[in-house]
């Protein structure tokens, strides 16, 4: 059995509040890393190309809310 596997087993055993609480702890934890990968790749320049070309494609209208936007669009709503 690997070290998953019994990881996995343990979860299981949780009492509800205590799974929940972990959750929230990992998702933390993901949050973090991918915080700090973002900040790497800025730093590194692996961005420098993709902000190139949103900038180049801003043509100084308004920005719009994403939420603003999706409410007025046409795109079908679905849950």
């Amino acid at each position: 059995m690997s070290t998953l596997d019994q990881i996995e087993e343990a979860i299981a055993k949780l009492p509800v509040a205590e799974f929940h609480e972990l959750l929230r702890r990992l998702r933390e934890r993901d949050d973090e890393a991918w915080d700090r990968e973002l900040e790497e790749d800025v730093k590194s320049g692996r961005l420098d190309r993709l902000y190139a070309r949103l900038e180049k494609e801003n043509t100084g209208e308004e920005e719009i809310p994403l939420n603003d936007f999706l409410d007025q669009s046409q795109f079908p709503k679905t849950l």
